[in-house]
């Protein structure tokens, strides 16, 4: 046997959630922990954002088995219980300049398509709250779609009736920078102040499709046009709380999440560390750069096989953060506008540095012990886990059918 194939062993043996040295615990957490991996199984775990298609376009992977690259496969899932991982069809702001969004969007939901036909005894596109239900009752993984930018529209409504065809069932209205739709939080310009004319028909032709209209990586000004003008409750796909992160604009403040409430909408909480405290972001970044420089030093490619293996080692045993950093923002929207109004969208795949105990998809029952540990009930963390996520989708779906 290989010392790289060892290694990689080992590194599966990490990547479970499991720990080849256990510290002593007591009888109750025991229980508490058989609680968390019970609930794991018997409720819908949905995570609206995580980056796999844009992932393997970087590097090929069989996500039918356990992977040493990468946050999400189909054991791991399984291990943690996750039902409805959305997959997110990420266009970088780049083809916003050079053309060929929508192409590139069409490649990606092809490549999630591919999942399906490849392996249909594990995983099964979902476009419909009922085909979430029914999914889980098969023991498939449901594959839902959202998309990351709106660019991919391009100008054009009936684009929106195409990709709602394929499968979207929300849009990231924006990205990076500020597109045809609206301003986004990260670009310092603000060319529309909001939603541009076309941001708001394509709104409405949204809600009347029954696509969720996703307000992640907007500016403020968009947020508060999409609440006023918006028929159906809106979600924020993968944002946490401001109040942890003051002055940065990707997360939401106080206001925010209480408006978002009032129209009955849903914040789904971000595993990333940079989204979780200020500080976290310096030391994210002191990691990459330590990644990147021994792999310069050691003349090692990031996608080859030593690459990949040193790279996720370094990212996963090197945590930024803790789990109670997510729980604590769990908790202030719950504290704010109560129970109904959060989930979970872990970033998973599209982010760097992760917080200690959420490493990957395999850790879902992490966080339901901790929840527990903080006295939320079942009732409760079915919510926090799942099903305030489907409740909102099957508002938008009823909304699209009044249209009809």
């Amino acid at each position: 046997m290989s010392h790289m194939l060892v290694y990689t062993l080992l590194m599966n043996l990490l990547f479970t959630g499991s720990s080849m040295i256990a510290a002593p615990v007591s009888e109750g957490e025991k229980e508490l922990r058989e609680k968390a991996r019970y609930l794991a199984r018997k409720m819908i775990i949905v995570d609206t954002h995580i980056d796999v298609p844009y992932r393997l376009e970087s590097h090929k992977d069989d996500i039918s088995v356990r992977t040493v690259s990468g946050d999400f496969d189909f054991v791991r899932a399984k291990e943690g219980g996750l039902n409805a991982p959305f997959m997110s069809i990420y266009i970088p702001a780049e083809f916003q300049k050079k053309g060929g969004a929508k192409a590139y969007a069409d490649k990606l939901i092809d490549l999630v398509e591919s999942f399906q036909l490849k392996w249909p005894d594990k995983f099964s596109v979902a476009t419909s709250v009922q085909d979430v239900r029914d999914h889980f009752k098969k023991g498939l993984v449901s594959l839902p779609m959202g998309m990351e930018n709106g660019a991919p529209i391009e100008n054009d409504l009936k684009n929106l009736k195409h990709f709602h065809e394929r499968g979207i069932r929300y849009i990231t209205l924006t990205h990076g920078k500020y597109n045809h739709i609206c301003d986004s939080s990260y670009d310092p310009e603000k060319h529309w102040n909001g939603l541009s004319p076309f941001g708001y028909k394509a709104v409405a032709e949204m809600n009347r499709l029954g696509i969720m209209v996703d307000i992640s990586h907007v500016s403020d000004s968009t947020f508060y046009q999409v609440m006023r003008v918006s028929k159906a409750p809106v979600i924020a796909s993968h944002s946490s709380a401001r109040a942890f992160t003051p002055g940065w604009e990707r997360n939401m403040n106080d206001d925010m999440i209480k408006l978002l409430a009032q129209k009955d909408g849903v914040i789904m909480i971000t595993f990333g560390s940079s989204f979780l405290r200020t500080s976290y972001r310096a030391e994210g970044d002191a990691i990459q750069r330590k990644i990147d420089a021994h792999l310069e030093k050691n003349k090692i490619r990031r996608w080859s096989e030593e690459g990949i293996a040193y790279f996720e080692k370094v990212r996963k045993t090197e945590h930024v953060g803790t789990i109670d950093d997510v729980v604590e923002h769990i908790a202030h929207v719950v504290d704010l506008v109560g129970i109904d109004h959060v989930g979970l969208g872990s970033d998973f795949d599209g982010v760097f540095a992760l917080p200690k105990g959420l490493q990957d998809v395999s850790f879902f029952p992490n966080l339901i012990y901790e929840l527990l540990k903080k006295g939320y009930s079942e009732a409760d963390i079915r919510k926090i886990c799942g099903e305030n996520l489907l409740r909102v989708w099957k508002q938008v779906e009823n909304v699209a059918a009044q249209y009809r």
